[in-house]
């Protein structure tokens, strides 16, 4: 391990591609010849965040450059897809060095949350020296207020049929991608996972748009709460069966009628599996059936909620109770290990801390590999074409996020639309419940229907 002058100095030597001509790249010959044990400052800081609001066991292993191209590389190997790792974070305005995590709250506020703070991006890919970018000109206030009305003009229901996120999407797309695009096209990615700061972990990426076309319709996309905190190991998803269950009423919470299409469509027709609706959707029944069969994936169509304060106030709505995020490790499901879990009905709260970690910290509170889940309410009938599409994409695709773009793409594409009453996806089409069977023809290209979905911790 290197001292941390060391890393201080390489941290410092990863100059901004900003003040270099637009074709040139880190000077390496100012870094020390051994990367191996260079901790980012970014990476350490994002690791403690999740650790102290989550409450999970203390971690001396943080990981390293070398520990991130290693996992880049195993998953080349494994799957053909070639992935990237982005920081994205806010830094103070003019300074080189990210600031330290601080376990005080009250610290925390006072020294790490200035509206000045620059945007800065650290890419890391199979192979080379990572590039770090300053993004002149932004500020924490800037970007922040983008982002807020970004979220509001995706979820606006009277622009559902407008394009009034463009603007938008744009601009953050020139933030927070078009500085790196050269780098991940001379690279050749095709996968990025987004490891993000404070108020950025809300931003749906797959909707940001380069005046050309939106990112997922270039890369598949996920999202880490950090890399130390995400179980990298390579994916073993195909010959695993699904638990799947759902809710479609609830005593104080709206219906969400086509759940019971959705868990009967998931299994056995598109995986095998069980599948438990309603009255069978307990908690006692949940521990019961994964205790009896170890199912690799487990699919809940149900309401889900990350709310501000501490982790027991976010919360999954089974049928007879709430389980609540600081209760999802005691289910069990990392012995042995959950591959994937799918949440359909999610909600979050834009730009708030304490719901940005618990949604992004969901899949490591879990205790799963991977976590897919919504950064707000989707429709009932967009969510069951999206989730229909997944899990036949998911049968061939070499990696879980390329299975979720496919199904993005399927509705950005109108493959899977409403007409003439039924459901369209790519492989035939499904019956809707009577509540909706009046539903008028309708497709899902609009970004609110298709960018909220997220696979949150191992993309691969």
């Amino acid at each position: 391990m290197l001292s941390l002058q060391q890393q201080n100095q390489i941290s410092n030597s990863l100059q901004q591609r900003n003040s270099l001509p637009a074709s040139g790249n880190t000077d390496a010959s100012k870094l020390p010849t051994n990367l191996d044990g260079v901790i980012f400052p970014v990476e350490e800081r994002f690791t403690w965040e999740f650790i102290d609001y989550l409450n999970l066991p203390s971690t001396n292993t943080i990981a390293t450059l070398e520990n991130a191209q290693n996992t880049l590389r195993t998953v080349q190997r494994a799957t053909g897809i070639k992935p990237a790792l982005i920081y994205i974070s806010f830094v103070p305005k003019g300074s080189k060095v990210d600031r330290p995590y601080n376990s005080s709250r009250i610290l925390r506020v006072e020294q790490q949350i200035q509206a000045s703070d620059e945007l800065e991006l650290i890419t890391i890919a199979p192979e080379g020296v990572p590039v770090r970018q300053r993004i002149p000109g932004t500020s924490r206030a800037q970007v922040m207020e983008a982002v807020q009305r970004f979220r509001d003009e995706l979820t606006n229901p009277v622009k559902r049929k407008t394009k009034s996120y463009l603007p938008l999407a744009q601009q953050l797309y020139q933030w927070i991608v078009a500085p790196l695009e050269a780098e991940l096209q001379a690279q050749g990615i095709e996968n990025l996972s987004f490891i993000s700061d404070m108020g950025l972990r809300s931003i749906p990426m797959g909707a940001l748009h380069d005046g050309k076309g939106f990112l997922v319709e270039r890369y598949s996309v996920g999202s880490m709460p950090s890399l130390s905190l995400t179980d990298t190991s390579p994916a073993n998803f195909k010959n695993t069966q699904v638990l799947a269950m759902g809710a479609s009423h609830f005593s104080d919470m709206s219906p969400l009628p086509a759940v019971e299409i959705e868990v009967s469509t998931i299994t056995p027709q598109q995986w095998p599996g069980k599948s438990f609706l309603n009255e069978a959707f307990t908690l006692a029944n949940l521990k019961s059936q994964r205790q009896q069969q170890p199912f690799g994936m487990i699919h809940l169509a149900t309401h889900a909620e990350f709310r501000s304060g501490d982790p027991s106030q976010s919360f999954i709505q089974l049928w007879d109770t709430k389980l609540r995020l600081d209760r999802l490790r005691q289910m069990g499901w990392h012995s042995p290990q959950v591959e994937m879990l799918v949440l359909s009905a999610c909600r979050t709260a834009v730009g708030d801390r304490d719901a940005e970690l618990g949604f992004g910290g969901l899949a490591v509170q879990a205790g799963v590999k991977s976590a897919m889940a919504t950064l707000w309410y989707v429709s009932d009938e967009g969510s069951l074409g999206l989730m229909a599409e997944f899990y036949r994409q998911l049968k061939t695709a070499p990696i879980k996020t390329e299975a979720l773009r496919q199904a993005q793409l399927a509705m950005l594409r109108q493959d899977v639309r409403i007409e003439g009453g039924m459901l369209h996806t790519s492989e035939g089409n499904l019956p809707l419940p009577p509540e909706l069977a009046n539903t008028t023809n309708q497709n899902f290209s609009h970004p609110y229907y298709w960018s909220a979905f997220r696979m949150i911790g191992n993309p691969w």
